[in-house]
């Protein structure tokens, strides 16, 4: 295609995960802000945290049905979809102001949350599509990877601006905007060729589909109440038991479709291997994440738009990560990258646990914001192009589901076991101290996580080895 199409069909696409990301964060800092709009549900102040929980539940949720519709119905249709469903969703989350209702305000963000589904796995099918392997294709998903800190940055940023300085809903409407402008361009930028369709469309799984996403839905709203409520109330450990259960009759029915939503046949030790990294390092990402922005807004008493202005060096640093990863996976082994940035999130996890609560930002708060990015520009580009290469051409759309699931669920499964924790330290007493120390035990159960990482890494880097030899992507 001509090179002026060309970069506006890259910029839609990795604009992609810069919304995902901006959508996050934009709620994240300014949730006190937007609670005092509406009355408490029930006497309780924690339905707030579901406008985050419910967001990344449903990104996480449907993407396993949008990967394969993608591969059934074409790429491009769900992806320009995508983002005409996250504008719509967006603007009703800014209007549920005038329903003066937060239930309302929750479901509004949960459905939000689909628009991302539909625009990640599609658009990183579309960006595999179009590129063979090479230096290219890997500087490409290394930016896609870099648009994840920029995006949360400037969502953070902008989200803090409009609740303290206009209305918090203009951070919605104004999001909006941008969805509908990337909607209608993409069906006049994107090529309808980028992808292979089959020619016969196979059928689509919904025994699988209405069994796996039952399965992540309760385990996922179980883990996120169980620090809430206690693992010890009914209705917590009820609905884990029937998530468990939808889930073993999801890979009953996987074993035996004949067009699963999952290939099974095209996985391997090293998808597993690589999977099961992402995994621990994203969760101990996600605890980070959760646990610094806590920690500076009711340890150290910033406002949202200064937590934002804190987070500023992220970028920077994920633009040096995501050029020097482009460049290591064409030069050194794609288990050696996974291995640096398991190593990258555990320094920049452990370094934000030691925190004391007085202390200037330069000693330890800007070399742990500058670290962690480095940790998430290696490991999802990474993952990505490893199961790309594995993956069939038609199940391309699944390849990128999978790991964009797994960084969602690693995430919150990752924060209820850092929210249960907290709360087990925060019986032991009250006040200021036992607050601080409670944030510290969330991190600590980052920095477990991200050592595991480094462990398994370790162990899949050594045994790639011996089995490879010093093997590229590109041979």
């Amino acid at each position: 295609m001509p090179i002026g199409r060309e970069v506006l069909f890259v910029f839609i696409i990795v604009f992609s995960h810069f919304m995902t990301q901006a959508a996050f964060s934009q709620a994240m800092g300014p949730i006190d802000i937007i609670a005092k709009s509406f009355p408490l549900v029930g006497g309780r102040n924690d339905h707030g945290a579901w406008s985050i929980a419910g967001y990344a539940l449903t990104s996480g949720t449907f993407i396993l049905i949008a990967g394969r519709l993608g591969d059934i119905i074409g790429h491009k249709r769900i992806f320009s979809i995508g983002y005409g469903w996250f504008a719509i969703w967006s603007a009703l989350t800014g209007f549920s102001v005038y329903a003066h209702s937060l239930i309302l305000y929750d479901i509004c963000r949960a459905m939000q949350g689909i628009g991302p589904a539909l625009l990640v796995p599609n658009g990183l099918a579309l960006l595999a599509g179009a590129y063979p392997p090479g230096m290219k294709k890997n500087l490409l998903f290394s930016l896609f990877g870099w648009m994840a800190p920029a995006g949360f940055v400037s969502g953070a940023a902008f989200g803090g601006l409009f609740a303290q300085k206009l209305w918090w809903p203009w951070i919605f409407w104004s999001f909006a905007g941008g969805c509908l402008t990337l909607f209608i361009a993409s069906f006049f930028i994107i090529p309808e060729n980028v992808t292979m369709r089959p020619e016969k469309a196979p059928s689509f799984d919904w025994a699988g589909c209405v069994t796996g996403v039952a399965g992540l839905v309760f385990i996922n709203v179980a883990v996120t109440n169980g620090p809430l409520y206690g693992w010890g109330t009914p209705h917590v450990y009820f609905l884990a038991i029937i998530g468990l259960f939808f889930m073993l009759a999801f890979a009953w029915i996987e074993k035996r479709a004949k067009n699963p939503l999952l290939p099974v046949r095209d996985l391997n030790s090293t998808v597993a291997y690589i999977l099961a990294c992402v995994a621990l390092g994203w969760g101990a990402f996600g605890i980070w994440l959760f646990y610094t922005f806590r920690f500076l807004q009711q340890v150290r008493h910033a406002t949202p738009l200064m937590v934002a202005a804190q987070y500023a060096p992220a970028p920077i640093s994920g633009l040096i990560a995501a050029g020097m990863t482009g460049f290591l996976l064409s030069h050194v082994p794609v288990s050696l990258v996974n291995l640096l940035s398991m190593i990258a999130f555990f320094s920049g996890v452990i370094i934000a646990t030691f925190l004391p609560v007085h202390q200037s930002y330069w000693h330890q708060m800007f070399v742990s914001i500058v670290v962690m990015p480095f940790g998430m520009d290696m490991s999802f580009p990474a993952a990505t192009i490893v199961l790309s290469n594995h993956m069939s051409p038609e199940n391309q759309g699944m390849a990128a589901s999978l790991v964009v699931t797994t960084v969602n669920y690693s995430i919150s499964i990752a924060l209820g076991i850092a929210g249960t924790v907290e709360m087990v330290m925060m019986k032991k007493g009250h006040g200021f101290d036992t607050m601080v120390h409670s944030l510290k035990g969330g991190y600590w159960a980052g920095v477990c996580m991200a050592g595991a990482g480094i462990l398994l890494g370790m162990v899949f880097f050594i045994r790639t080895l011996r089995k490879e030899g010093w093997k590229l992507l590109d041979e």
